[in-house]
């Protein structure tokens, strides 16, 4: 396969509601998406930086710019490319993994469609249809927390997650539970917390939560194997798992008993499967956690969550979690579950008018 050209198209879809997290509250999706065309199919992948380095230190804005100046031309110049030739093309370039996986899965989707294979059957999923749990930002109030949580218990939602910080953990996470009893529950910290911490976020330990995630920095992954002997809830993993190397270097630390795989802050959908694959080797759950999304990223992510480890129920939420109109046919609870889909590549196209509505700029790279 030869690219012919990319394009970087930037969209702002607004949230249905304010999402609250220890990084800050998110109103609008900013997202990056990149088509590539090539002399046999197009193909589309989803960036999931932020308008900021806040959540890490990539942002849409350097998305673009190293895209334009450095990863497109690289892999342009790869005469015969393929997805799996697209990690090595880029491999002396440093971090930059959303942008990275965005450009892999573009390449991805397009082999993929050329050929006819769906992009789940190609990871090697084994379900046709995944689990579904949601992801509840931090609130204003007890009572508005314990309203959100039980709608989504009623949409058919398998599992609550509840964002924490300081001074919004121990008592939201109480009521939650008494509230709606035995329901599958867990709490993400966004590394609000240090390891001076442990005694009180073991508060956490009598309210039987699935794990609590990425409680420290992550960079602190000696302070997670500390916190996980001091604690009984299980460690879950997000921010420190960066490849499939670093996430054997965590389980052999016995930094986490769960990783949660994202595949744009790992590099794509190729690396995401080979911490798959690490996880299973070492008895790891793993689940599939989210970024907001639009469809087109969605459809993938539901993909990856099909394989035989992924035991959890991720953050594959409804496309009406988070936007009244999504740029895709949008993803629909189905007793709890999203189908995965089963069309070549990711399985879904943008829809053109709901696309052009939500464009801010577009930007053609001819090859």
């Amino acid at each position: 396969m030869k690219l012919t050209g990319v394009e970087l198209r930037r969209i702002s879809l607004p949230l249905v509601s304010p999402f609250r997290t220890s990084f800050g509250t998110e109103t609008t999706r900013d997202a990056l998406l990149v088509r590539v065309v090539s002399t046999e199919a197009e193909g589309w992948g989803e960036c999931v930086a932020m308008s900021g380095p806040l959540y890490s230190s990539e942002y849409v804005d350097g998305a673009i710019d190293v895209l334009r100046r450095f990863f497109v031309p690289a892999v342009a110049s790869v005469e015969r490319l393929s997805a799996v030739g697209v990690g090595p093309a880029l491999a002396k370039f440093h971090g930059h993994r959303m942008a990275k996986a965005a450009l892999e899965t573009a390449v991805l989707d397009a082999e993929l469609r050329a050929e006819g294979r769906p992009l789940a059957r190609e990871l090697g999923a084994v379900h046709d249809r995944v689990p579904c749990g949601v992801s509840v930002g931090i609130m204003d109030s007890i009572g508005e927390l314990l309203d959100a949580v039980g709608a989504y218990l009623d949409e058919g939602y398998l599992r609550i997650k509840l964002k924490i910080q300081p001074g919004w953990d121990v008592e939201p996470v109480a009521a939650v539970r008494e509230r709606f009893g035995d329901v599958l529950l867990q709490v993400d910290a966004n590394t609000a917390y240090s390891v001076s911490d442990a005694r009180h976020l073991a508060r956490l330990d009598p309210f039987d939560l699935l794990l609590i995630e990425q409680p420290l920095d992550e960079e602190d992954v000696l302070g997670h194997a500390e916190l996980a002997r001091l604690i009984k809830t299980p460690v879950c993993l997000d921010e420190s798992i960066t490849s499939a190397r670093s996430a054997a270097a965590a389980i052999s630390l016995g930094a986490c008993s769960i990783i949660n795989v994202k595949p744009g802050r790992v590099g794509g959908y190729l690396e995401a499967r080979r911490i798959h694959d690490v996880c299973v080797a070492h008895g790891i759950p793993v689940w599939c956690g989210g970024m907001l999304e639009t469809g087109l990223g969605r459809a993938a992510n539901v993909a990856l969550a099909a394989l035989p480890g992924f035991t959890l129920p991720g953050d594959t939420s409804a496309s009406s979690r988070y936007y009244q109109t999504d740029i895709t046919t949008p993803f629909t609870l189905e007793n709890g579950h999203l189908p995965v889909p089963t069309a070549p590549g990711v399985g879904v196209d943008p829809l053109p008018d709901q696309l052009a509505a939500v464009t801010t700029t577009t930007e053609w790279l001819p090859l």
